[in-house]
């Protein structure tokens, strides 16, 4: 059977929770382009929704990912609109590399520990790579919130290494949709640019 056939084969048989979460996710991300406050929304639709799904795929790190997601669900809406003294949108902006830098020392050093825990003790799947992807994931959706163009590039290897554990542990539905999401990464940061820029002139 071919990849596609397959994708065509779980769609069909796919449970309710998952189409809508799948849905739910690529409408949270489409608005998050446009800088839109309504992508907060769909984000806690998808999540709530993954987090039960991850605890059934073994993937607990993704699971507890979402939960993660759930919260900042909220407090990206808070930061995008009451949280912003001024009336405008939240403006993009850019941190230091500096700040990336020591980021990604400390999410490896925390991913690569949390992936021993789970390696030794539990039968989670893929535990490093689930590990990393959640740890960096978690940095990138804080950088979101903030609306730090940077995050776009964290997405870029997140969601590339996410197509692969979703595929492997049968969530073909999601492997897509993260497909989608790594075509729609460099529209992001394109129009995250674009809206900085039109903000500093």
């Amino acid at each position: 059977m071919t990849a596609f056939a397959e994708i065509i084969d779980q769609a069909r048989a796919q449970s309710l929770p998952e189409l809508v979460a799948v849905v739910a996710a690529a409408l949270y991300l489409a608005f998050a382009i446009r800088e839109k406050i309504v992508c907060w929304f769909f984000a806690a639709i998808s999540t709530a929704i993954y987090i039960w799904l991850f605890i059934e795929a073994k993937l607990y790190m993704e699971s507890i990912l979402n939960v993660f997601y759930l919260v900042m669900a909220g407090y990206g809406w808070y930061q995008w609109n009451v949280g912003h003294t001024d009336t405008s949108n939240k403006p993009v902006v850019t941190w230091p590399l500096k700040i990336h830098a020591r980021a990604i020392s400390c999410i490896v050093v925390l991913g690569l520990a949390n992936g021993l825990l789970l390696y030794i003790y539990s039968d989670a799947a893929f535990p490093f790579i689930d590990s990393l992807t959640t740890w960096f994931a978690i940095w990138a959706t804080y950088l979101i919130a903030q609306k730090v163009l940077e995050n776009w590039w964290y997405w870029l290897l997140i969601d590339l290494a996410s197509i692969f554990i979703y595929w492997s542990r049968d969530l073909k539905l999601t492997s897509v949709l993260f497909v989608i999401y790594f075509i729609m990464i460099p529209i992001g940061l394109f129009s995250w640019t674009k809206s900085m820029h039109n903000q500093s002139r």
